[in-house]
């Protein structure tokens, strides 16, 4: 269950960065949440599960001409999380997980981006996530549909790194690496 949260993380972090070079210059300033998707798969005693954040805000100030400029920050409510049924959704939401009384959000704000040419960048940031702040770099592909920015990344997290599932669940039974994938998208300015 914490791969649930740490893809949830690398969700947040492909978000943040999105850019997307054209033959001119683009402004890309804001999220469009409902058209945006953060999602997480893990392993759990051999079997492969899928699930995602519904709540998040994005913020994103891009220009394709100052992509070494760019910032981005990404907030989740770790309350909104779907891991496939009710009682997984309400045991990732406990002390040995997310801990979403005392830590309600997960954060990701960009502290550089980088153009790797072809549409494809790379934002490193810092991700705090149950109080504790790790630097997290995430690689994203811009794609450009009708005046609209669409940031695809994907990034696999440590759930170790940030002591989600601790005790019973430290050892194997659920994968310390979580696979979390983004689309974020934002309409052109």
């Amino acid at each position: 269950m914490n791969s649930r949260f740490s893809r949830f993380i690398a969700m947040a972090v492909i978000l943040v960065p999105g850019v997307l070079p054209g033959a001119h210059a683009v402004e890309y300033t804001d999220v469009n949440a409902t058209a945006s998707t953060i999602s997480f798969t893990y392993n759990q005693m051999g079997s492969r599960v899928y699930g995602t954040f519904g709540k998040f805000e994005g913020e994103l100030d891009f220009d394709t001409r100052h992509p070494e400029a760019a910032r981005a920050k990404l907030t989740i409510e770790l309350d909104s999380i779907d891991a496939g049924s009710e009682d997984a959704s309400t045991e990732l939401q406990k002390p040995a997980w997310f801990d979403t009384a005392s830590y309600p959000v997960a954060t990701f704000e960009s502290t550089r981006f980088k153009d790797l040419g072809n549409n494809r960048y790379r934002i490193t940031g810092n991700l705090t996530l149950r109080g504790l702040t790790r630097e997290v770099t995430v690689p994203v592909l811009l794609k450009a549909e009708n005046a609209i920015g669409i940031f695809d990344g994907e990034l696999v997290l440590k759930r170790s790194d940030f002591k989600i599932g601790d005790g019973e669940w430290a050892d194997t039974m659920v994968s310390d690496g979580i696979n979390i994938r983004f689309r974020m998208v934002a309409p052109q300015r």
